[in-house]
């Protein structure tokens, strides 16, 4: 199988450089009108899928907004991963998942191993245990072409304190995770598979991106502050890795597909013009 980097990469040629997440929490149902219920999460996420399953490439279904409705809810995000699949999308499940051992390789095998009904091209997990603890989730996507973004630096008001935080060796936790993942993509081209998630409204941090090798998630655009303008301030030179994400800014434009459609054709020209923009 063709790595999750060379994937992504040709998705992103081909359709732009743009993620939507799927975050269906109750005030959102009840803005489209629709029961706080399966039925509800179930139409909703079908309206997403029609409407944008064949055109972005990266959707990121985040998991808690289904775990919420217990087995049924799971069932709709399997799916709902199956239909994002059948139009051509890139899936990334927005799980943040972080252990170690038995544990982080189960979890690794529920989502990146094609043979379970939740597999995904990629996931989002939490390093802060050590990246090293990760290593099953990386073998796992290394094997099957899937693909790990990690935490590096968030852009809630909470996260500072740790991913700011340096080491003996002078590093912040969080440029302590940035060169590992840049040591797990070296060589990698035309994209490493192992990418990181670095909040758009941090703004500029002083830590280096520019080595990384792999894709930049860059969420917190638009409802939650963050503008595409904003991406230059906070990636600089990296900029060409970078993966704009969007939710509520284009699902707010619901419940109608066209709604949908619209926003994110939106704020798709303003990342492409904010990831071209020379000095």
């Amino acid at each position: 199988m063709e790595s999750f980097g060379t994937r992504l990469h040709r998705a992103t040629a081909r359709r732009g450089p743009l993620c939507v997440g799927i975050d269906p929490h109750p005030g959102l149902l009840a803005r489209w009108g629709l029961p706080d219920d399966v039925t509800g999460l179930t139409r909703f996420c079908d309206t997403v899928v029609e409407a944008l399953g064949d055109r972005v490439a990266v959707v990121k279904p985040q998991s808690a907004f289904f775990e919420r409705f217990g087995a049924h809810g799971v069932g709709v995000l399997e799916s709902t991963i199956r239909q994002l699949h059948s139009a051509g999308a890139l899936v990334l499940l927005d799980v943040k998942r972080g252990d170690i051992g038995s544990t982080v390789a189960a979890y690794a095998s529920a989502y990146l191993d094609p043979s379970s009904p939740m597999y995904v091209d990629a996931i989002t997990a939490s390093p802060f245990l050590g990246v090293g603890s990760l290593a099953p989730m990386f073998e796992t996507a290394a094997t099957h072409g899937g693909g790990v973004f990690v935490l590096a630096l968030t852009s809630n008001p909470e996260g500072s304190s740790v991913q700011h935080a340096r080491g003996a060796d002078g590093r912040t936790v969080a440029q302590t995770v940035i060169d590992e993942i840049a040591q797990l993509n070296a060589g990698a081209q035309p994209l490493g598979s192992f990418g990181l998630v670095v909040g758009a409204t941090v703004g500029e941090t002083g830590h280096d991106l520019s080595r990384v090798g792999g894709p930049l998630l860059a969420p917190g655009l638009g409802a939650q502050g963050g503008s595409a303008a904003d991406l230059r301030a906070v990636f600089g030179g990296a900029l060409a890795a970078v993966l704009p994400s969007y939710s509520r800014e284009v699902l707010g434009a619901g419940p109608t597909a066209s709604g949908l459609r619209d926003a994110a054709d939106r704020v798709l020209a303003d990342c492409r013009a904010a990831l071209a923009a020379t000095d």
